[in-house]
């Protein structure tokens, strides 16, 4: 490794501990920003090639089957937010062992949990679709395009955790070139297989298949090429108690948020199915898709955060760490008001986008204002999501997780749509995500006084600025 990388290495982890914070946010946050936006993308692009281009019932399939299919991703973030987290402590307490073993950990638990994954995904994959609220055409649609996202199940897994590792070192126009690179692949395929091939559905999840591949294969690249900022050992498979023990710790709440995301989409579709018609499964895919999307500029703040607070927790700098939550989720929410007061303002022309031909109720352009509406302060609640696990803390952010998902929403959509019908679920929504805004600033609030007391504590050499 020659002097210049090394450099160049510890050059961007002095710049997390002791530049300005306002300065560190806007440095790492405007490239993990595109990344997410980009990512984001790829769920987008099928509601929009499917929806333009195939049907109706092809777009509730989708939507029925896409909770399903982000499995895939649920474990690529157990892995990434576990290993991204552990890694930037181990770089902000100078843990060579760690750094050099991480990858090898990496391997083997993408390995197990791919194989896990897809003989229970193709065993019961119609059940799935079923249980999701699929029946008739969506039942067989959705299972169709589920199945052929299992197949690709491995570079779903690997593509987004190595990335988020790259993320973890702070090398964030790194990983949203990555990002990129995979995004337009995944477009063109979609694009020649969906309009030019009319491969339907079919084609859209083999487009992302393709796509992943390539995401996971530039990763592989980059780890390989010796370009990371620790010693990245990418051809190692083991396991290693402590620094596996802890990859899962760490990430558990974020696989527990996404497992209990599928829980919430159960009752939600279930609910649609009982309750609404099949136009009332799709227009919610996509109220849920665009949501999901003009939530990415949070989602790329969160990842930006957490090398900032991992590196600075891991070298004590403490009130560095309150300061870059604060800064970071204030800039979040101001970021998604532009994109917010456009879905206010007009949300036929938003939800247009995707599905071009419908023509809006006004019941349905309230419910599409309903659900948007909580959408800015979620940033508190998302960039809390990265505070807890990046501080050596996984149980805060699992027990949000699992509290949001069944202490409230598993018994709202349960009763609110069987009381007043589909419109039950959009305000219900937005009830539960108030409620879980206040809980989560008090527990922020909790940690942050944990902080003060170490900081008050921590030995004087840790004050002291690093040498460049």
């Amino acid at each position: 490794m020659n002097d210049a990388l090394v450099d160049e290495k510890e050059k961007q982890k002095h710049f997390i501990l002791n530049g300005n914070l306002w300065r560190v946010m806007a440095n790492l946050s405007w490239p993990a920003i595109v990344a997410m936006v980009l990512y984001g993308m790829n769920s987008v692009l099928d509601a929009f090639f499917v929806g333009r281009f195939v049907g109706e019932d092809a777009l509730a399939g989708v939507s029925v089957a896409y909770p399903l299919s982000q499995i895939s991703v649920a474990f690529g973030s157990l892995i990434g937010v576990g290993a991204g987290s552990a890694l930037s402590i181990a770089i902000g307490a100078k843990d060579k062992r760690t750094q050099e073993r991480l990858l090898g950990n990496v391997n083997l638990l993408s390995f197990i949990v791919t194989v896990i994954y897809m003989l229970l995904g193709l065993l019961f994959s119609k059940e799935l679709i079923a249980m999701m609220g699929g029946k008739d055409e969506a039942l067989v649609m959705g299972d169709q395009y589920f199945r052929i996202t299992i197949y690709g199940a491995f570079f779903w897994v690997y593509g987004l955790a190595g990335n988020m590792i790259i993320r973890a070192e702070g090398r964030m126009k790194t990983a949203a070139v990555m990002m990129g690179i995979g995004l337009a692949v995944d477009a063109v395929f979609k694009y020649l297989f969906v309009v030019v091939f009319q491969w339907g559905i079919e084609g859209a999840a083999w487009a992302t298949n393709i796509g992943m591949l390539v995401y996971t294969l530039v990763s592989w690249i980059y780890f390989g090429k010796g370009w990371a900022t620790f010693h990245s050992r990418l051809v190692s498979v083991r396991w290693d108690k402590a620094i596996g023990t802890s990859m899962l710790r760490l990430g558990m709440s974020s696989l527990i948020m996404s497992v209990m995301s599928l829980v919430q989409a159960v009752f939600v579709f279930n609910a649609l199915s009982k309750y609404g018609t099949t136009a009332d499964v799709a227009f919610y895919g996509v109220v849920y898709r665009i949501f999901t999307f003009l939530m990415t500029p949070i989602f790329g703040l969160m990842r930006a955060l957490q090398p900032v607070i991992g590196i600075n927790y891991g070298a004590q700098r403490y009130q560095r760490v309150i300061s870059s939550y604060k800064i970071f989720a204030v800039t979040a929410m101001v970021l998604t008001l532009p994109f917010w007061i456009l879905s206010i303002a007009a949300p036929g022309a938003v939800l247009g986008l995707i599905m071009k031909d419908a023509v809006f109720a006004g019941a349905e352009l309230m419910y599409f204002r309903v659900y948007m509406a909580i959408l800015p302060v979620l940033s508190f609640i998302f960039m809390a999501m990265t505070l807890f696990p990046s501080v050596d803390k996984g149980k805060p952010a699992a027990v949000i997780g699992i509290a949001r998902q069944l202490v409230f929403y598993v018994p709202v959509m349960l009763l609110l749509p069987k009381t007043i019908g589909v419109k039950g679920i959009y305000y219900g929504s937005f009830a539960i995500d108030a409620v879980i805004v206040i809980w989560t600033m008090f527990m922020v609030r909790k940690e942050f006084s944990l902080l003060r007391q170490k900081s008050q504590s921590a030995p004087m050499g840790t004050m002291v600025k690093m040498q460049s």
